[in-house]
């Protein structure tokens, strides 16, 4: 019994090795080195080299942008006069964010103030034929102001529009040919970026390091020459974008700027450098489409002399900026190391599977190469192994138990290794080999014995794959 577990327990740590043929066929071998080359040029180029798999990722970013706009200008309208725009009047938000509005066309309406006066007749809610066509207090569809119960018009046939309560007179309709701010283009947006990878601690921004200002009162950017001077000229800007500042003034528009920051860390903190992108996010597939440009209507209060509300109505074009910040930071780390470099050796044994199927089932000969690579025992192999296990039981080093003791031992040899048994069974006539499988179903342990070889009456008949049978 002491035996039995000892060969029970030693068995459980048995290694069995793969059998290799060599098949000596040039052209299948060419093309076995050829997958093995390209395997190793995909693992050491793209995985190791291009994709740095050998290295830590933090793709969390955080960022900070401010901004500010420089630059005056003045205008003269009939309307308003010699008008002296500085960076306060046309860019919005003033305190300088990520995202900000630069006027660069505007239509103004000077001195409204509440009152009674006629739609106008561009609004369709705000046609009429008759008194009953503007009934009182209600508001006008996309208008100016609140009905009141009358309809203003020429003559008895014609159409006219509904009366109104509201900021009067209203809009005006006509918008200038050119860009009224069209010098903005001369500006310049100092544009600062701060930004940190907190995996890794580490932090930089995209202002040149130097404890003077006069750098930054001097460059422009560029990305040999001034690579950390984060002053751009708007004309500038634009036009990487690909587009006219002029024509972009006139209705307005939106310009994304991608600031991005690819850092490898392992080359140190200088060799971590933003990288400027511009775009133009408003494009339309349709040229000169109504929903190309970009406006919005604000007005500014005041008061006269008398002590009545007044107000100025500007309708403002111009260029929204989006200032957007993405980063990837990498650094050396022996488990993405470990992990790709694994990855990569289980790769290589595509070669091998491949280059298999082509001599098993391409190949002309592939008869002859499944006959050696799936080899089986002959008649005399077998009756070898049958001689030696017959002559290791004689010396005791192979024995038998009773099949009652062989299942108690095996089923927990089943248990603890999920592996198959044999047990041999003999009467001193016969010889009987079974092989016995236990598995575990829903409804517990399920044993399954088919008869492998029962040999003729005084012979012993003997599988050498299974185990061993006496007499």
């Amino acid at each position: 019994a002491g035996q039995a577990a000892s060969w029970v327990l030693l068995s459980a740590f048995d290694y069995k090795t793969e059998k290799y043929v060599i098949a000596k066929n040039k052209k299948v071998g060419v093309l076995y080195r050829l997958i093995q080359l390209t395997l190793l040029g995909y693992i050491i180029g793209w995985v190791f080299v291009m994709k740095k798999g050998y290295q830590e990722s933090d793709e969390s970013i955080q960022s900070s942008v401010i901004t500010k706009v420089k630059g005056v200008l003045l205008t003269n309208t009939s309307g308003t006069g010699p008008r002296l725009w500085g960076p306060e009047d046309y860019v919005i938000p003033q305190q300088g964010e990520a995202v900000l509005f630069i006027t660069t066309n505007f239509l103004e309406t000077p001195n409204q103030r509440l009152g009674y006066c006629a739609e106008s007749f561009k609004v369709l809610d705000g046609r009429c034929r008759e008194n009953g066509d503007c009934p009182e207090g209600e508001a006008v569809v996309a208008g100016n102001g609140v009905k009141t119960g009358r309809c203003l018009k020429k003559d008895r046939n014609s159409t006219g529009t509904c009366e109104i309560y509201g900021w009067c007179p209203i809009e005006r309709s006509h918008r200038p040919d050119v860009p009224l701010l069209g010098r903005t283009e001369s500006f310049t947006i100092y544009i600062k970026n701060f930004i940190r990878f907190p995996k890794f601690h580490f932090s930089k921004s995209n202002v040149l390091e130097t404890a003077t200002d006069t750098y930054l009162k001097t460059c422009l950017y560029d990305e040999v020459a001034h690579p950390y001077c984060p002053i751009f000229g708007l004309r500038d800007i634009v036009r990487r974008a690909g587009y006219d500042f002029q024509d972009m003034a006139l209705l307005g528009g939106s310009i994304g700027i991608l600031i991005e920051w690819h850092c490898d860390l392992d080359k140190g903190y200088s060799e971590c450098h933003p990288r400027y992108t511009f775009t133009r996010l408003d494009v339309n597939a349709t040229p000169n489409s109504v929903s190309s440009g970009y406006n919005f209507r604000y007005a500014r209060y005041f008061k006269n002399a008398a002590g009545e509300t007044h107000r100025t109505l500007l309708k403002v074009y111009g260029i929204r900026f989006d200032i957007l910040v993405h980063g990837k930071a990498g650094k050396f780390n022996i488990i993405p190391t470990i992990i790709n470099l694994g990855s990569g050796l289980a790769l290589m044994g595509a070669g091998s599977f491949f280059c298999d199927m082509v001599l098993l089932y391409m190949m002309k000969k592939s008869t002859l190469y499944r006959e050696r690579k799936f080899e089986k025992d002959n008649k005399y192999v077998l009756q070898t192994h049958i001689q030696n296990h017959e002559a290791a039981h004689r010396s005791g080093q192979v024995f038998s138990l009773p099949p009652s003791v062989c299942v108690c031992v095996c089923v927990c040899v089943c248990v603890f290794t999920s592996v198959y048994v044999v047990f041999h069974f003999t009467d001193g006539l016969n010889c009987g080999i079974k092989k016995v499988s236990l598995r575990f179903g829903p409804d517990g342990p399920e044993f399954d014995m088919p008869v492998l070889d029962h040999g003729p009456a005084g012979r012993s008949s003997y599988d050498p794959e299974l185990a061993f049978c006496q007499k």
